[in-house]
């Protein structure tokens, strides 16, 4: 073979062999990429149904409520709700509230309110939430000892046990205080049925027991 030809057929050759490579790139960015968007594709559509599970709460059972109370929650009914804190549930009582931030009046219409200066729900410390005697919160005139509330959160769910039930003076501001073991401090005017502004408040505290899948952390 003629030392042109030679070299024609080296370079077809090389020009193939450089055509293969090349296409067999753009194969392999292209499959990475399209397995980088599926994961952000699987990413956001996981992100949005983690969510719902939190703000999906369940319309309260209103049968102990008084009748202003409910006409004040469905009223709140008519604006879009803040994102939801956590959600609080103590089964046996069949209370399911939305934990909003703050004790607005507001706030404690729509559900029940974490109180400002206490450690955020799930977190280690004393978590205080306060709720209406005559909404939410009045099924816990029948919480004894021993009765198993939870806290959900967007990092998982803590689970707690009701150690001490107590009423106290309003200006009792010490049942906030920070106490030695992750705890929930549940707050309400007592008694339950008192026409007008009730004296005193009926507290709750319960001790966390375990915080399966939750990331807590410290205020």
């Amino acid at each position: 073979m003629k030392p042109a030809l030679r070299w024609i057929e080296r370079a077809a050759w090389l020009g193939g062999l450089t055509g293969l490579t090349i296409w067999a790139g753009a194969v392999v960015v292209r499959h990475t990429g399209s397995t980088r968007e599926l994961q952000q594709f699987a990413r956001a559509r996981e992100a949005p149904a983690a969510a719902a599970k939190l703000i999906h709460v369940s319309a309260p059972d209103t049968g102990l409520w008084d009748q202003k109370r409910i006409l004040a929650w469905q009223e709140t009914q008519k604006d879009a709700s803040p994102p939801l804190v956590a959600v609080l549930r103590i089964p046996r009582l069949a209370i399911e509230a939305p934990v909003l931030e703050g004790t607005s009046d507001w706030a404690l219409n729509r559900g029940v309110g974490h109180i400002e200066d206490t450690a955020s729900p799930g977190a280690d410390g004393n978590v205080g939430i306060a709720g209406h005697r005559d909404g939410f919160f009045r099924p816990l005139k029948d919480i004894t000892s021993g009765d198993r509330l939870e806290i959900e959160t967007r990092t998982g769910i803590a689970r707690y046990q009701v150690d001490r039930v107590w009423i106290v003076d309003p200006d009792d501001v010490s049942v906030l205080d920070p106490t030695p073991s992750p705890s929930v401090t549940l707050v309400t005017c007592y008694p339950f049925y008192f026409v007008g502004s009730a004296p005193q408040r009926f507290i709750v505290r319960a001790v966390r027991t375990d915080a399966t899948g939750l990331r807590a952390s410290r205020q």
